[in-house]
């Protein structure tokens, strides 16, 4: 930088200058245009391909099952690139330019607008999306959020809109920082994220967390203990400690769990303008973020009934108001079995990142399997194909999105629509680290110093392993529409490291093999380790079986799965725009629309669930730009059923599902069923038939 300057005209004119004077005051603009380079390097850092390694926890943190890789470390390929593609061409790429809450007029840009959780939640997904992509129009935007919180830090060490009193929004923002770090190597993130913590420990007591903040604290937890694992500072574990003291106690609430069916408004003492703690932790999106609660405190608390603390959860929620999109109900608050119940998007995506932070800590091969599961039919559903629209709430069995009320326990008529802000726009601001956060966890380090995939879809991964050696690997799959997966590992030079890869529990039969040779001890549910010394051309083949099955529903009804995949009814699609897209600040795709049925949805089936092989017909198509759209499906399944007139449409949405077994004197028809993520309209647990 010093050599720059010194080569300039400006320095070979100085060497002229005579004069004392003239020299002294020389220096002085040399020196300002020395800051002005540091300053302008520091607000525009290049991105980094790959970090050298992984930081592992410090004691007294205990060790994780595995470690998040560093942002960059994972690149999307294929038709998981596309999908990220998509997302930057739709809302994502261009929501800043549309939507005030999160134009310049933000109060996280400086400006006098909203400046409470929009803009933080935008940043959390824009920074992995532009940094995944390597885009550098969205870098640009991304950055814009990043400096001005680095550029504006209080000297008290507060951050974000002096006008916000509330620590949540800071929260999302920390977590802004640390992806922006590591993507990066900022050096002024640590620095102020280091400051920021100590004003939080000194300003604990006399503002203490409040109402939201008390049952999402876990998310600054997580950023706090990635800033101990690089400073060592004892003082953050005090400020987790001080934390969990004034949070809401995820751990008791579900050893006693006190919503077993539907929740009503005067249950949870629900009131305008108010949010009681028992509605709070009624809340679907509050839920998806505790999931990872206790398994992070576990690290700070290195109690093993704080990991255990996660298995009662899903009990209890599994039990009382899980649907077959893998998704616990919530339309906003829970809601039950019935799979007409609404899934908010938000709730989509922030229980996808708490699974993987979960995966990390746990190593449980089952969490994989659900957080695959939401990936790749919860998540997809809501969003329309071009991803320029999206659903607050999604409903297993949904048979036309429009203005009628629905029965959601609190949440308005337009909640299921396909639109810019269908009921309320934080799914608008938060939905956009769904796709590009899943990408960043596919792999995972292990502690010694190895792999482990975790998910799977296609990518490369670099990352150092043993002995300080660089593996690239590049894997290609068409997964979850297919059943290979190929790896191929390239080290810098040969390098003995463990690589262990997933095996979900629907995969019987899955096979394994290194460069051609079967491996024995493959199981279902497990994560298979291989360990031998690698050389550059390795290939690794898995075969993941996937045979249709059948999952039991409310009212004994079925739902056909296949893989990670879950099944729905092909429905033709009306798409009707009941409201164009904003036109100021810009013009934009971005309308509101319902969708109406133009083919009939009320099915019962006719299949053996304990040989499902005879009564399931696999159609596979080719994996195309959209695969998650009606159109693009790149598997149909098919099937027999016959149509039950007795089951009609009630407030918008399908009526009571009918108790199984069924029976019906219309004609046998053949169904097709397309992946659920592909299907807006869909019907996805089905009646079953008599005499089947």
């Amino acid at each position: 930088m010093f050599g720059q300057i010194k080569g300039s005209g400006l320095w070979k004119k100085a060497m002229r200058i005579k004069s004392t004077i003239s020299y002294l005051l020389f220096l002085c603009i040399l020196l300002g245009s020395f800051q002005n380079l540091v300053m302008a390097k520091n607000q525009n850092p290049k991105p980094k391909l790959v970090r050298a390694g992984v930081v592992k926890n410090r004691q007294p943190l205990p060790q994780n099952a595995f470690y998040l890789l560093p942002l960059t470390a994972i690149k999307p390929r294929g038709w998981l690139r596309r999908q990220l593609q998509t997302q930057a061409d739709g809302m994502s790429g261009h929501l800043d330019e549309i939507w005030p809450d999160v134009g310049q007029a933000s109060a996280w840009l400086g400006g006098t607008g909203e400046g409470w959780e929009r803009g933080p939640y935008y940043a959390d997904g824009l920074i992995p999306l532009a940094y995944l992509l390597d885009d550098p129009k969205l870098i640009a935007k991304a950055r814009k959020w990043v400096n001005w919180t680095l550029e504006n830090q209080r000297p008290d060490g507060g951050i974000g809109p002096a006008k916000n009193k509330d620590w949540w929004p800071n929260m999302i923002m920390l977590k802004v920082l640390t992806q922006y770090e590591e993507a990066t190597n900022d050096p002024r993130v640590i620095p102020l994220m280091t400051k920021y913590f100590q004003y939080h420990l000194r300003q604990m007591d006399q503002q203490p967390l409040q109402e939201w903040a008390t049952v999402r604290w876990a998310d600054e937890v997580v950023s706090l203990l990635w800033l101990y694992n690089r400073t060592g500072d004892k003082g953050l574990l005090e400020l987790a400690r001080k934390l969990h003291g004034q949070a809401f106690d995820w751990r008791r609430h579900y050893e006693n769990f006190p919503f077993t069916t539907k929740t009503t408004k005067e249950q949870i003492g629900l009131k305008a303008g108010a949010n009681p703690s028992k509605a709070l932790s009624a809340h679907g999106v509050n839920i998806a973020m505790a999931l990872k609660t206790s398994p992070v405190w576990s690290l700070v608390s290195n109690d093993q009934a704080d990991r255990k603390a996660l298995y009662q959860q899903f009990g209890e929620l599994d039990k009382y108001h899980l649907l077959p999109n893998g998704m616990h109900s919530a339309d906003e608050h829970l809601a039950g079995t019935d799979p007409t119940r609404g899934v908010e998007l938000c709730a989509v995506v922030e229980a996808m990142f708490s699974l993987e932070h979960n995966i990390a800590i746990l190593g449980d091969p089952a969490l994989g399997d659900r957080l695959e599961k939401i990936t790749f039919n919860a998540l997809p559903a809501t969003l329309s194909g071009d991803m320029w629209s999206h659903q607050y709430d999604q409903q297993p069995n949904q048979v036309m999105c429009s203005l009628h009320p629905r029965d959601w326990v609190s949440n308005g008529p337009e909640s299921n629509l396909f639109g810019f802000e269908p009921h309320f726009g934080c799914c608008t601001a938060n939905l956009h680290q769904g796709w590009p956060k899943f990408a960043s966890s596919l792999w995972m380090a292990t502690p010694d110093d190895g792999l482990a995939a975790v998910s799977y879809a296609p990518n490369d991964v670099q990352i150092v392993v043993k002995k300080g050696v660089r593996v690239q690997i590049t894997e290609e799959t068409d997964y979850p529409f297919r059943e290979k997966v190929d790896f191929t590992v390239n080290p810098a030079s040969a390098v003995a490291f463990p690589l262990q890869l997933r095996i979900p529990a629907w995969a019987e039969g899955a096979i394994v093999s290194v460069n051609g040779k079967a491996m024995e001890g493959v199981q279902p549910n497990t994560f298979y380790k291989i360990e031998r010394t690698w050389k550059k051309g390795d290939r690794v083949e898995l075969t993941l079986p996937m045979q249709p099955r059948a999952s039991k529903w409310m009212q004994n009804s079925v739902a056909i799965e296949r893989g990670p995949l879950v099944y729905s009814l092909k429905i033709g699609e009306d798409w009707r725009k009941i409201k164009e897209g904003l036109k100021k600040p810009a013009p934009s795709p971005a309308s509101d629309w319902e969708v109406h049925p133009t083919t009939a949805w009320n099915y019962g089936l006719l299949l053996d669930p304990a040989n499902l092989k005879s009564s399931v017909q696999v159609i596979e198509k080719p994996v195309g730009a959209i695969p998650f759209s009606t159109d693009g499906a790149p598997v149909e399944l098919r099937i027999k059923g016959r149509r039950l007139p007795q089951w009609e449409l009630v407030n918008g949405s399908a009526g009571p599902l009918p108790q199984s077994p069924v029976t019906s004197r219309e004609p046998e028809e053949t169904l097709t069923l397309i992946p659920y993520g592909s299907a807006k309209l869909r019907i996805t647990a089905f009646p079953q038939l008599a005499g089947q």
